[in-house]
């Protein structure tokens, strides 16, 4: 698997944990679990971000990487 594959793939579980996050802050009936909840689904974003940004310089230096 190279490296390109990895981050993607990595790219995708961390989008479906944020997704479980969001349902899980909806469903909470305690506002503090809910603003972790929130919180955590932002700290997933910015993380989300950074490896997209890590994606698109690993596709412009390494060309061999990109569409897999």
């Amino acid at each position: 698997m190279t490296v390109g594959s990895q981050v993607k793939q990595t790219l995708a579980s961390l989008k479906g944990t944020q997704a479980t996050l969001r349902i899980y802050a909806e469903q909470s009936q305690h506002e503090q679990t809910r603003v972790l909840f929130h919180e955590a689904v932002e700290a997933v974003d910015e993380i989300l971000g950074e490896l997209e940004d890590r994606l698109r310089t690993l596709e412009f230096s390494e060309p061999q990487y990109k569409g897999n």
